[in-house]
């Protein structure tokens, strides 16, 4: 059993011995996938520009592209970069050289973490004057209902720069709206003009304050949700400032589709489709004022109506597929209140068109006078179709475009939309030069630690301490082994101390043991007697030793982010290996040696 567990270990702590290649990774944008003609179109650039590549090969709508060294990686990026346009974004990749048949019983090496395989930080800017602007308008709305709802007549409510202005058309309903606004809306500062019989509202500081902290939460929670739709293990996503979040992004493969996820501000909005108005007159400038002019993807236009029927802030689920046509589709399921609101939205429109629109927000590289980044508002229509029926709280949309991009898609919603535009204004890469030499002196200080307890066994026990060190090796081997199979599992530096720990820990239980069954004998017991009570006399005292610090390590793993969790789950493991191997280990290799002999003495 023993060996087989070590052998087990140890065919899954192999993919960790064939190390990385440097590669590049081309993979498509918005949904596009690469294929065979990419492929060549790749290899010829490759070849044109004397770039020698070890292996080229299309998975998964991607083409990887493996090298000898960084230099040639680092060319290759730089030419593909400049040959293949906004389509596909090429990004740097460290790629495992595992066999093949390893490969395909699930080997594969430790993950790394940002400190020893590399990756990206992005620092991102959350643009807070839009933030204020969407509280604005849903102000506007939220006026809207609460006056039709009481039947308080008014003309009109817009937005102003820094407030909602509501004009009234008689002197009664000024007062009446102004009191039930004021009942409602105790956090905006309320004034009235008699003259033009118009209330102005205004958001107090500490509104905007409130909305500034939840834009900056909000998205904080938002994104940790994107990352992990992406997969990143161990990832770091934390505020700096008032209007700043940090993202650390270990061992990222595909930098560029990362950066698109992430600062996405992806929403969909529900429309109906204004029959009544004339398309070739807003065509030429002259829109319907209850209604916009929008485009699909390719370029055909439609004329919505203003009112939106439902927005994307009450998705709680979107997942792509496929509908009766073999066409990729969405489907979506609403909260509550977005399952209300759709209801009573398509009860009295059946038979009408209804378009889905794509609203996404993109930084440019201009600046407001406060220093704000401006973003561009781009919206798309997704499709129109015609509501057969009263729609609830889950539905489908279809006319995503490809497979890749409703999958894309169904993330984004799925993740949630942001609060506000986010913008990454600074990246930095931890190339894997600075990895490497925290591998090689982590590695070091593990061989160090390993070498001196080695000898010092080797010394103090004779050959039960070559035992106990055959145990330390297996202990390795499982805790790589380990590492390896678990998904979530990361090799950090301070994991690397967690090991380290372990080192020390798992010999102190063949100490124990040796010690105890060195006072058996001194006692005259005889030698298999000596062997058996040492064992189950140092049994409990390792067992309640070990059990302790692993409940320790259970709470930093909880409580603990980043290299805090590193550090735990290395301990963890390593604990729950170093029992097996001390006690389980050991005990069956004296037992196959000097177990069941008449023996004089015993070389411990």
């Amino acid at each position: 059993m023993v060996a087989m567990i070590v052998a087990f270990g140890a065919l899954y702590a192999t993919p960790n011995l064939y190390g990385e290649s440097p590669a590049v990774q081309v993979s498509g944008l918005r949904g596009v996938e690469a294929n065979t003609a990419t492929l060549d179109r790749i290899k010829a650039q490759l070849e044109e520009n004397n770039l020698t590549f070890t292996s080229i090969a299309l998975e998964n709508g991607q083409v990887l592209t493996r090298f000898n060294n960084t230099e040639d990686q680092l060319k290759a990026r730089d030419v593909l970069d400049d040959n293949l346009g906004k389509q596909f974004s090429v990004a740097l990749n460290l790629t495992p050289n595992t066999p093949e048949w390893l490969a395909a019983i699930g080997g594969t090496p430790m993950k790394k973490g940002l400190d020893l395989s590399g990756g990206v930080s992005f620092l991102i800017e959350v643009n807070m004057k839009e933030a204020i602007n969407k509280a604005k308008t849903g102000m506007v709305s939220d006026f809207r209902g609460d006056l039709r709802n009481e039947k308080i007549r008014y003309r009109s409510v817009k937005e102003g720069n820094d407030t909602v202005k509501v004009v009234f058309r008689k002197i009664e309903d000024l007062e009446a709206g102004q009191s039930l606004l004021k009942k409602r809306y105790r956090d905006l500062l309320l004034t009235i003009d008699d003259d033009t019989l118009t209330l102005t509202a205004k958001m107090t500081k500490e509104k905007i304050k409130e909305i500034r902290e939840y834009a900056l939460e909000q998205n904080i929670t938002i994104i940790r949700n994107r990352v992990n739709e992406l997969g990143v293990a161990e990832p770091l996503v934390q505020r700096q400032g008032k209007k700043h979040i940090v993202i650390e992004l270990p061992g990222v493969q595909d930098t560029a589709t990362a950066k698109e996820i992430l600062s996405a501000t992806a929403t969909i909005e529900f429309r109906l489709v204004d029959t009544q108005g004339d398309l070739s007159n807003a065509l030429n400038g002259r829109v319907p004022a209850n209604s916009i002019l929008l485009r699909d993807k390719d370029g055909k236009p439609s004329l919505l109506k203003k009112r939106v029927m439902l927005t994307g802030d009450h998705i709680i689920d979107a997942k792509s597929g496929f509908d009766e046509y073999s066409r990729p589709q969405v489907n979506i399921s609403l909260d509550s209140a977005g399952g209300s609101k759709m209801s009573s939205g398509t009860k009295s429109n059946i038979g009408k068109p209804m378009a889905t629109v794509f609203i996404e927000f993109k930084a440019t590289d201009k600046k407001d006078a406060e220093g704000n980044l401006i973003f561009e508002k781009h919206q798309e229509i997704i499709s129109v179709a015609t509501i057969q029926s009263r729609l609830g709280k889950s539905f489908r949309i279809t006319g995503a475009g490809s497979p890749a991009e409703a999958r894309n898609l169904a993330l984004l919603l799925r993740a949630g939309a942001l609060v506000a535009p986010i913008a990454i204004v600074e990246e930095r890469t931890v190339g894997p030069t600075l990895g490497a030499e925290n591998v090689k002196l982590g590695f070091e200080a593990i061989m160090l630690g390993f070498g001196l307890v080695f000898i010092f066994m080797m010394i103090y026990y004779r050959a039960f301490g070559v035992v106990a060190n055959l145990a330390l090796g297996a202990n390795l081997i499982l805790i790589v082994g380990i590492m390896s199979l678990i998904p979530g599992a990361t090799l950090t530096l301070p994991g690397m101390a967690g090991i380290v720990l372990t080192v020390g820990m798992a010999v102190d239980a063949n100490v124990l043991i040796f010690e105890r069954i060195r006072e058996e004998i001194r006692e005259g017991k005889t030698i298999q007697q000596a062997i058996h009570q040492g064992y189950d006399a140092a049994f409990s005292t390792i067992i309640d030793a070990n059990i302790t610090t692993l409940i320790a390590a259970l709470i930093l793993f909880a409580i603990g982010t980043g290299p805090v969790k590193g550090f735990a789950i290395t301990l963890s493991i390593g604990i729950i290996t170093s029992m097996f191997t001390s006690v389980v280990g050991t005990r069956a290799v004296v037992n196959a040696i000097w177990g069941g002999k008449r023996l004089d003495k015993l070389p411990i």
